[in-house]
């Protein structure tokens, strides 16, 4: 016998209730946008959002009582990161005349989460379109993701080897349906080595869970979700809806956005989220997942990008969408490919100019996200110690500092050699006599350093 399951509720009236300018006591239009699993409305500086009443397999929101849950469970999580943006919970209730209107004496029918409007334009994707995000800014972003992070729920019975493997299940099912449009080979051979690389990484990955890295963070952390407000980077619409998908391994959460920038060729701008976010959420074992977090990320932005397309009456913008989701594809597969880690060191240089120098060229060094960036200070050992554990994560490490000191010399050979990494020094400046110009590669001071140094790293890519 099977269990039989209501039909969702009626939003006809609801839906023209909020559609009429004169319902919020304002003159004007009413500029509705609708999503996959709402339907917003603009009207002044305000924007009223409405859940559908649809069933999916990871949300229900086909009774008012759900949609209600849902809608303050989205407030609850989104004033995390955005407590000026969303401003509460509205009913829409029926009074004794019949009429609809906003929380009135009457029954229930439906509820909206109501937010501040802000401009399309100061979306992050929006943003990266128009080349108006700088490094500045997503610095900002890396900090305040890891403040999210540093802040949020644990949640230890989430997380773990066996979500990683149903997230793979999930990716291959849904790239299943639209297979037929990607390249066949690629969404094999990213399956293949995202199940190996599960398993490789099992261990791991319960003990990030274990001791606390799983915990409630926003869930889908790409760029459509983040918006420039009071002149800061903020996130908003974090999933309220599944604990599977919000409660996840933190770095797990930050490989969307990761993923983004790199998919958008910003790689420099992901870099800066990822060192801004580990100067606040140190890292170090845990990166070894990363390559495996950002090919997840990219085959579920896939089969988004194509079912997208599947959708789209026009020919071109079908075809761009598809064009995308490829190189999503392919992408996942590159980030799963062996590379080994290089160790680079900057010397030379007033200090402020071999800093500014460093963060530049951090985006350019392989593997992805890039070199995370360390100072060197004198007599502090402390560098060594992070460069060691994360170049054995398999990340790049860019160590920068005066480098008088001997010992710091000795310290930059004995590492690379213990660990088998490539080693590239560079000077910026006249060469000190004490330095062995067979192993320091000198560069000239001026506007052209940072390219050259981009062109030498590039030439050794491993």
């Amino acid at each position: 016998m099977t269990r039989s399951i209501a039909a969702p509720d009626d939003q006809h009236e609801v839906i023209a209730f909020l559609s009429d300018s004169a319902s919020y006591g304002v003159q004007g239009d009413v500029v509705r946008i609708d999503t996959h699993c709402s339907i917003v409305f603009l009207v002044a500086d305000r924007a009223y959002k409405l859940k559908r009443a649809i069933r999916y397999a990871s949300l229900d929101y086909t009774t008012r009582e759900l949609r209600q849950a849902a809608c303050e469970a989205e407030l609850l999580l989104n004033r995390r990161t955005a407590p000026d943006l969303y401003l509460g919970v509205h009913s829409i209730k029926r009074s004794p005349s019949g009429a609809l209107g906003f929380d009135v004496a009457g029954a229930a029918l439906d509820h909206v989460v109501v937010m501040h409007q802000f401009a399309q334009s100061d979306l992050f994707d929006r943003m990266a379109q128009t080349e108006r995000l700088t490094p500045a800014l997503t610095r900002a972003l890396g900090e305040a993701v890891a403040h999210l992070h540093l802040a949020a729920e644990r949640t230890p019975r989430r997380g773990g080897s066996e979500a990683i493997r149903r997230v793979i299940a999930d990716n291959d099912r849904e790239l299943a349906k639209v297979a037929a449009e990607l390249d066949g080979a690629a969404v094999r051979a990213l399956s293949s080595r995202a199940r190996g690389e599960a398993d490789r990484l099992a261990a791991l990955l319960e003990k990030r869970r274990d001791e606390g890295s799983v915990r409630r963070c926003h869930g889908d952390l790409r760029l459509a979700n983040i918006c420039l407000y009071g002149g800061r980077p903020t996130l908003f619409d974090s999933i309220e809806f599944s604990d599977e998908i919000s409660c996840i391994d933190v770095l797990y959460d930050l490989a969307f956005l990761l993923m983004d920038l790199e998919l958008r060729g910003r790689s420099d701008l992901g870099n800066a989220v990822f060192n801004a976010y580990l100067d606040l959420a140190p890292e170090t074992y845990g990166l070894r997942a990363l390559p495996l977090f950002l090919a997840l990320r990219a085959a579920t932005r896939s089969y988004a990008l194509a079912g997208s397309a599947g959708r789209r009456a026009d020919p071109q913008e079908a075809a761009q969408l598809l064009t995308s989701a490829r190189r999503h594809i392919a992408a996942g597969v590159a980030f799963l490919a062996p590379q080994r880690p290089q160790l680079i060191v900057l010397g030379g240089a007033p200090d402020l100019e071999r800093t500014e120098l460093a963060a530049a060229v951090a985006g350019h060094v392989h593997p992805a996200p890039g070199a995370r960036v360390l100072h060197l200070a004198s007599s502090d050992q402390s560098p060594w110690v992070v460069a060691s554990a994360t170049l054995s994560a398999g990340c790049s490490v860019l160590v920068e500092g005066v480098f008088a000191d001997a010992v710091d010399r000795v310290a930059v050979g004995e590492l690379a050699s213990g660990l088998g990494v490539t080693l590239l020094p560079f000077w910026v400046g006249t060469l000190p006599a004490n330095l062995d110009a067979r192993l320091w590669h000198q560069l000239d001071a001026g506007q052209g350093t940072l390219a050259l140094l981009e062109q030498l790293l590039s030439s050794w890519v491993s």
